[in-house]
């Protein structure tokens, strides 16, 4: 590391310091205020503790998550991101306060009037600052508790003038982001599988983030999702986060045989998996063709291993095609612009941020800022793409007013 990056690398990790450290001291000022307590010293030695101890086992997940469960540091680290968010909301509040009182200090300094006797911080205001932190904190904490795996079966009918009469009523499930890295329970999973196979579809789609990183992830799941059943199987395809990108490897070699394994995790529940590929259904002498690309996302950050010129070889004449790719950017960057004749894209990614707000009045979630198409259905013209709002969760184990999704699809002629 040249100086000049040391130097970078010194500066933002003292800000970050600095700004944790302001975080810190705002949330003790908050507490302390606003219940004054009887005995401070106390009230501080456990404010402290637990906000250092929670700081502590939050920075020793990466050299140190191998040597104890998983769910110990899941536990500790959603409690410190809950009391961290608590914190800043706080900061929020009483910040504006101080520069008030600060400008109130230099004006009586200033002034030749009588001497200041000083100002206080509002007990009213700290009071406030706390109520306001606890209901976000709340929700997040409800969202861990409730609604992780509170599992949202949706139905959805779409018409399309060019499906073949013998597809008509074709009745399709599509799974996608199940991330069995994060899962702590398996008895939801067992529930919705069965759920799952009583629909009795067609078909099941799984378009893509199987695991987080690691494809020995799967392994305790594997007697669950081996038992999806649907009448022309499982077809899948692969996320962003099969590839091993965001975990530490020893070698180039040790990712690829990883990816290996993943592959083979597939093959092993019996799922097809679609790498840049299709599948030509046929059904009463007619045909659909579903396309299944790697992950391609556009923007820098996002990988762009699809290669959607491949997997459309020998779909050219098919009259009905369905295409399988996990990011929804992808269909505005290349599938709407070059391949008008893909009736109906299944993406997933977004997870809608596991967090915002649907209701019949208000649909919004903080994804929309990332993505034109962030979950549910969108129509261009008389293509469509239907966004899976994610099986699993990632980070944040929990959902606040973003459900998890299985979604039952019904492909209808008209």
């Amino acid at each position: 590391m040249n100086t000049v990056k040391m130097l970078q690398t010194i500066l933002i990790i003292t800000i970050i310091v600095f700004i944790y450290a302001a975080i810190e001291f705002y949330g003790w000022q908050a507490i302390k205020t606003a219940i004054n307590p009887t005995n401070v010293k106390t009230t501080k030695w456990i404010y402290w503790g637990v906000s250092m101890f929670l700081l502590a086992t939050f920075l020793s997940y990466r050299p140190f998550h191998r040597y104890l469960p998983k769910i110990v540091y899941v536990t500790f680290g959603v409690l410190f991101l809950i009391f961290l968010l608590a914190k800043i909301i706080m900061l929020l509040f009483l910040l504006p306060e101080d520069i008030v009182r600060l400008g109130r200090w230099i004006v009586a300094k200033l002034s030749s009037g009588p001497p200041s006797t000083g100002i206080t911080r509002s007990q009213f205001l700290s009071r406030l600052a706390v109520v306001a932190a606890a209901v976000p904190a709340g929700a997040l904490v409800y969202g861990v508790v409730a609604n992780a795996y509170n599992y949202t079966f949706r139905k959805i009918t779409i018409k399309f003038p060019n499906l073949p009469e013998a597809f008509n009523g074709y009745r399709i499930i599509q799974l996608s982001d199940i991330h069995s890295g994060s899962f702590n329970r398996t008895e939801p999973l067992i529930e919705a599988v069965a759920k799952i196979n009583a629909l009795n579809a067609d078909l099941i789609l799984f378009t893509g983030d199987l695991v987080n990183d690691r494809a020995d992830e799967m392994e305790p799941y594997m007697h669950v999702f081996d038992k999806l059943k649907a009448k022309h199987g499982v077809i899948s395809t692969t996320g962003n986060h099969d590839y091993g990108d965001y975990s530490e490897w020893d070698s180039k070699e040790e990712k690829k045989a990883n990816f290996e394994r993943f592959k083979g995790v597939h093959k092993q529940l019996g799922w097809n998996l679609l790498m840049n590929e299709n599948v030509i259904l046929e059904q009463g002498g007619e045909k659909i063709a579903i396309i299944g690309i790697e992950n391609w996302g556009k923007g820098e950050h996002w990988p762009k291993y699809g290669k959607i010129d491949q997997a459309y070889i020998g779909t050219e004449n098919i009259p009905f095609k369905l295409l399988m790719s996990h990011d929804p950017s992808h269909w505005d960057a290349q599938v709407r612009p070059h391949y008008p004749d893909i009736d109906l894209t299944l993406a997933g990614h977004t997870h809608g941020f596991q967090f915002g707000i649907e209701s019949k009045w208000l649909k919004w979630s903080p994804s929309q800022y990332m993505y034109k198409q962030w979950a549910g259905l969108y129509q261009e013209g008389k293509q469509y793409i239907y966004v899976n709002r994610g099986f699993g969760f990632l980070g944040y184990p929990g959902r606040v007013g973003i459900l998890p999704e299985v979604t039952e699809i019904t492909l209808v002629r008209g």
